[in-house]
């Protein structure tokens, strides 16, 4: 067989598709247009720098700048930079006290000022010879500054010597202001005291006064029914103590039904049942004790009669030596261990009949009928009181002292504190829960005030924590002792409480805020006529 021989064809030639040139054509066609897109952006040099030569142009005319100031070398640039550094050491000489060299920088700069308004009329630049003299005469005068350390950082370091030499006076004259202003707060005035002698001279003088009180105790049986409002207020003050009744008589559509239990100290105590015996107050039940009577309010039982036997806590209270010396004058008030103060914490005790009664302090006036108080469900708790949380300084990590382990793990830094002044209290409920046990627990934790510093309100947080019903806001307005008040909540309040040092009998007291309390003292009674009350 013949074999066969190889194959010489030629191979076929490869073709591209259209699409493949199609596509080619669209990305140079693209192509041109980006490059030609960025040549059209690049700016203009020239439109550019006529752009900034125009803004260049604005600027110097707003300023009113000439041609001849921009140069370099001129005479009236020079003289402007020197008279602007001239007056800044004319102050500073002035308040070193370096008047005369003051006096020398002020006529060479009105030399100076001359010389350029000369210049400005006959509108031509200076020259260098006629401004020599005065450019030479100011060197040497701010040569001269600099050689009396005007230099700034030396008076920087003036300055904050000042500034720190100014706030120590500051801070010693707040200091000086708190303590006068606890001094004035805390002192009895002079027509208070007077009326408080003549009363016991009154009581002891007049047999009609006892005689009224004898005949006021045959209706004793009203202070231990308990379908009547009972009332109780605590205090050594008794014309504050009268506004506090005469308001609530005043303001009740049923004041035979009032009761007021007033409780005060054994130097005050014929004063007060000699102004409540021989003053009618629309037949309100009154009835006043003295809190030495309280015979088992004894160290033994009561944990703030046990502090004062303290050598370290008379010492913080009475002297102000002890502890912090850094401590406020307002916590080292004696007042906040007394025990008018703290008797709100034993109200079952000091009542032991009652089953509800509403708490007043001595520096509020009442405007409204309290009756629906007494009517209010409690749910369950002791303590009605209204919430004062609507600033964050009022909440409870601001009267307590977070840092100690049993303040961190039982109460809520953040919850809501509230008012004392005036409360509705369950007394059912306080003897059930022994609610006087707890205020005694925190009260022996707090010997060494690591607790909290003062006053009662920080004990009663923690006492009626968890005990204690919101009301609502209308019926205790805060805060007219001490800061302004919306008019629209004085209006509505049920009851306006002077808490803090301006009170409404004190001369400090706020004026705006006086006439509310004055309408409830009779400033013609005979007695406060005597003491010039006024």
């Amino acid at each position: 067989m013949r074999r066969r021989g190889p194959d010489f064809r030629r191979p076929v030639r490869r073709r591209f598709t259209n699409v493949f040139w199609i596509t080619l054509c669209g990305l140079v066609i693209v192509l041109f247009i980006v490059v030609l897109s960025r040549e059209n952006r690049k700016p203009n040099p020239r439109s550019v720098y006529t752009k900034r030569s125009f803004r260049h142009d604005k600027i110097i005319e707003w300023l009113n700048i000439t041609d001849e100031m921009l140069s370099p070398d001129s005479v009236t640039r020079q003289l402007n930079d020197q008279i602007a550094l001239a007056k800044a050491f004319i102050v500073i000489a002035k308040h070193s006290n370096n008047l005369q060299f003051a006096w020398e920088l002020s006529a060479q700069i009105r030399n100076s000022q001359n010389l350029l308004s000369n210049a400005a009329l006959r509108r031509t630049p200076l020259t260098t010879s006629e401004s020599e003299l005065a450019i030479r005469d100011m060197a040497l005068l701010l040569f001269q500054a600099q050689q009396l350390h005007y230099d700034s950082s030396t008076m920087i370091m003036r300055l904050k010597a000042q500034v720190q030499g100014l706030e120590e006076d500051m801070n010693s004259a707040k200091d000086k202001s708190s303590k006068y202003g606890q001094i004035a707060a805390e002192e009895v005035p002079k027509s208070l005291y007077c009326l408080g002698v003549r009363l016991t001279s009154e009581w002891f003088k007049n047999g009609n006064s006892q005689r009224k009180l004898k005949e006021k105790k045959q209706i004793a049986m009203k202070l231990k029914d308990n379908s009547l409002y009972h009332f109780c207020v605590f205090s050594d003050n008794v014309l504050a103590t009268s506004v506090v009744v005469n308001s609530t008589a005043s303001n009740s559509q049923n004041p035979d039904k009032v009761v007021f239990h007033l409780v005060t100290d054994e130097v005050n105590y014929v004063a007060m049942k000699a102004w409540f015996t021989m003053n009618s107050f629309r037949g309100v039940t009154i009835d006043v004790q003295k809190i030495e009577d309280f015979t088992w309010l004894n160290a033994s039982y009561v944990p703030v009669l046990k502090q004062l036997q303290d050598s370290d806590t008379q010492s913080y209270y009475f002297s102000g030596t002890g502890g912090d010396n850094r401590t406020p004058i307002k916590f080292r008030n004696p007042k906040y261990l007394s025990m008018l103060n703290h008797l709100r914490f034993y109200i079952p005790e000091v009542f032991p009949e009652l089953k509800k009664l509403v708490f007043l302090d001595d520096d509020v006036v009442v405007q409204k009928d309290l009756s629906p108080l007494f009517s209010i469900d409690l749910n369950g708790n002791v303590n009605g009181a209204v919430e004062t949380c609507m600033e964050t300084f009022h909440r409870y990590h601001k009267y307590l002292n977070y840092s100690h382990p049993l303040i961190r793990e039982h109460f809520d830094p953040d919850a809501c504190g509230w008012a004392f002044g005036m409360n509705i209290f369950d007394l059912v409920q306080w003897r059930r829960r022994n609610v006087t046990g707890i205020y005694h627990y925190w009260q022996e934790k707090n010997v060494g005030r690591t607790l909290w510093k003062l006053g009662t309100l920080p004990p009663g947080l923690l006492t009626f924590y968890g005990l204690t019903e919101p009301l609502n806001p209308s019926w205790h307005v805060l805060g007219l002792g001490y800061t302004n008040v919306d008019p629209q909540l004085i209006e509505k309040g049920a009851v306006l409480h002077f808490n803090g040092n301006s009170k409404p009998w004190l001369k400090i007291g706020m004026e705006k805020y006086k006439p509310l309390w004055d309408k409830h003292v009779d400033y013609g009674h005979p007695l406060l006529q005597q003491c010039n009350a006024h």
